[in-house]
């Protein structure tokens, strides 16, 4: 793994704010941090395969476009964490996925098209892993930015 610099974490607080909607978003991106676009893509696929960034894409506000988002967690035993993980993180309705140390250690968010379509997700997750997928539905909004020290 190599050591983040701060170019590095200039790209990764960059790259949360919006993406310039043109042609070469990246160049525009690239242009406003002093670097070339290739030299930040560079940067992007290092830092993803390294699991620095372990997603890059847009966010969609599922609940704005008439869907929904819920956050979910099952009790998973230890020896089928992974298989479970495999099984979850295969449904396109899952944003994220995290391990916790708690009884409930599989933590992750559902995001579907219809609010009737986290039932049926969560139903089919349970359906294929034998686990219980508990459903914590959002009662409030809240905006939390991620920055890193550059």
């Amino acid at each position: 793994m190599t050591p983040m610099d701060s170019t590095d974490r200039a790209i990764l607080n960059r790259m949360q704010e919006d993406l310039p909607l043109t042609a070469h978003p990246f160049a525009v991106v690239a242009d406003e941090l002093g670097i070339s676009e290739s030299d930040l893509l560079a940067r992007l696929e290092r830092m993803k395969t390294d699991r620095v960034v372990t997603r890059f894409g847009p966010f969609f506000d599922a609940a704005a476009m008439g869907g929904a988002f819920c956050l979910c967690a099952m009790a998973v035993p230890e020896g089928d964490f992974e298989t479970v993980l495999t099984k979850v993180n295969a449904h396109p309705e899952v944003a994220h996925n995290y391990e916790r140390t708690h009884r409930l250690n599989m933590w992750f968010v559902l995001a579907t098209e219809t609010p009737d379509g986290i039932a049926a997700a969560a139903e089919a997750i349970e359906g294929e892993t034998g686990f219980k997928v508990w459903q914590f539905p959002k009662l409030q909004e809240f905006f939390i930015g991620f920055r890193v020290a550059a």
